[in-house]
């Protein structure tokens, strides 16, 4: 029996939210649970109906993203999460091609490469985020959290028992929740494999938090990173190969 890997998809008053269902749903990958956490909306939820009977719906009251995605994990059954925003889209192959390059080198952690997209899901920039080399590219990505943020979290799976050790996303950051858990992750010494594959559109737009949030993301990651990255020069000081 393959992995069961659980997809979760906070969800927030969003009107792309079918976008992100559907591409969920559409997993060549066989083995998945699909939870749609909604942070308590008050608009677009008659757009989940359609899919209650494919999914796993939970609604608990407004708290952000990061405590929509803690509880989306507290109730996943998979053994691998990976989670999707309610604007975004997996493409079809995504988990498959994720689990198959984790199962084979026993990686606990892996992201991959994206597409920008527009509000009409249409490409724009592809290839967006940053590359690595294809092989021997771990140092290579904890080198780079000194510099920039080189992860989109919807790339992300992730299996489950890290947050074991790791602890669940921080609910004090509204915005960059994912950003601290990154560094918590790499410097617990879980290593972040990257694939060099465009595996998600990531959508563009006026309405979305990116966009909307700019000066309170700005401050979100400078207290990140004034925190974490002596750390981190540290442990690579520490641990020169690997």
């Amino acid at each position: 029996m393959l992995p069961k890997v659980t997809i979760i998809i906070p969800f927030f008053n969003d009107k792309y939210v079918p976008v992100a269902i559907q591409s969920a749903l559409e997993q060549t990958y066989p083995n998945i649970e699909v939870i749609v956490v909604d942070d308590g909306s008050t608009e677009e939820i008659d757009k989940i109906q359609p899919y209650l009977d494919q999914i796993t719906y939970i609604k608990k009251e407004n708290g952000g993203t990061a405590t929509a995605l803690n509880y989306g994990i507290q109730h996943a059954t998979g053994e691998y999460i990976a989670w999707l925003s309610s604007d975004d889209m997996f493409l079809p192959h995504k988990i498959q091609v994720q689990l198959d390059y984790m199962l084979a080198n026993n990686a606990p952690v892996c992201f991959s490469n994206y597409h920008l997209m527009d509000k009409d899901n249409q490409v724009f920039i592809p290839w967006c985020g940053k590359r690595f080399s294809p092989t021997n590219n771990l140092r290579e990505v904890y080198e780079t959290f000194l510099s920039v943020n080189p992860v989109n979290g919807c790339t992300i799976v992730i299996r489950k028992d890290v947050f074991d050790t790791t602890g669940a996303f921080n609910p004090g950051f509204l915005y960059t929740h994912d950003y601290d858990l990154w560094f918590r992750i790499l410097l617990s010494g879980f290593r972040m494999h990257y694939i060099d594959q465009p595996l998600i559109h990531f959508r563009s737009h006026e309405e979305s938090g990116t966009s909307r949030f700019q000066p309170q993301i700005l401050h979100e990651m400078n207290t990140i990173e004034t925190h974490y990255r002596p750390i981190l020069e540290e442990y690579l000081q520490k641990h020169p190969i690997f």
